[in-house]
């Protein structure tokens, strides 16, 4: 039969011939706690069982060897350190993050560079920008109408010298924009000191965006001193 222990529960598996009908008290090997159990219903109950002694000098024994009913509560287990785990973060938001950061990055970019590669639209439409624009070192044209390929060279004609001076006035802006009617050539020594300078009627009045026209101007017996050359447009008469 089998014997459980109502304070530890601990099982033995014991001969149930030894226990009488009526039962008697037994003693948990492991624990110490007495109970009193009751034998198996059988028609004739063996002889050898004799109930516990009831004297209180002699100590109280079970009346049966305890066998534990499974390994599990033969022994007690030794402790065992269990590591936590790391904490993982999902690769999804981290992938996430990573892009958010490179779209950033990649909208600055792009924002940088239409600022820089068009900066004479930005500075025809918003005037107050060309300031922003010179404090970082690029040269714009609040007007929107600027002069490309700007050349010399000295010819002679009827053993007299004369300055050659052409190039192409366009409109950098981003729509149709008038052409100033003055323009000023400059001349001045090495020194950078104004020596001579004359002004010429443009041959277009009005531009539009992205187009250009050609000038060519002329001056003869220029000064010898004469080192550098300025194309501007200046106001009417001045």
């Amino acid at each position: 039969m089998i014997l459980t222990c109502p304070s530890c529960d601990t099982r033995y598996s014991v001969d149930g011939s030894k226990f009488p009908a009526a039962g008697r008290t037994v003693r948990c090997a492991k624990c110490g706690n007495s109970w009193h159990q009751m034998g198996e219903m059988t028609e004739a109950e063996p002889e050898s069982v004799a109930p516990e002694a009831d004297s209180e000098s002699a100590p109280e024994t079970p009346a049966f060897e305890p066998e534990p009913a499974s390994a599990a509560r033969a022994f007690t287990p030794s402790l065992v350190t269990v590591a936590e785990p790391v904490p993982h973060t999902p690769l999804g938001p981290k992938i996430a993050v990573v892009a958010g950061w490179a779209g950033l990055i990649a909208a600055i970019l792009l924002i940088g560079y239409a600022a820089v590669h068009y900066r004479q639209h930005i500075a025809s439409i918003w005037p107050q920008s060309a300031g922003v624009y010179s404090g970082l070192g690029l040269h714009v044209n609040v007007s929107g109408i600027d002069f490309r390929q700007v050349e010399y060279r000295r010819e002679t004609e009827d053993g007299q010298v004369v300055l050659a001076v052409s190039g192409v006035i366009v409109n950098s802006g981003g729509r149709e924009l008038p052409v100033p009617q003055t323009v000023r050539v400059t001349l001045s020594d090495a020194s950078n000191h104004e020596l001579y300078h004359w002004n010429f009627k443009p041959n277009a009045q009005v531009l539009k965006a992205g187009q250009s026209v050609p000038f060519m101007t002329r001056l003869a017996s220029p000064p010898v001193a004469a080192r550098h050359l300025e194309v501007r447009f200046a106001k009417d008469g001045s």
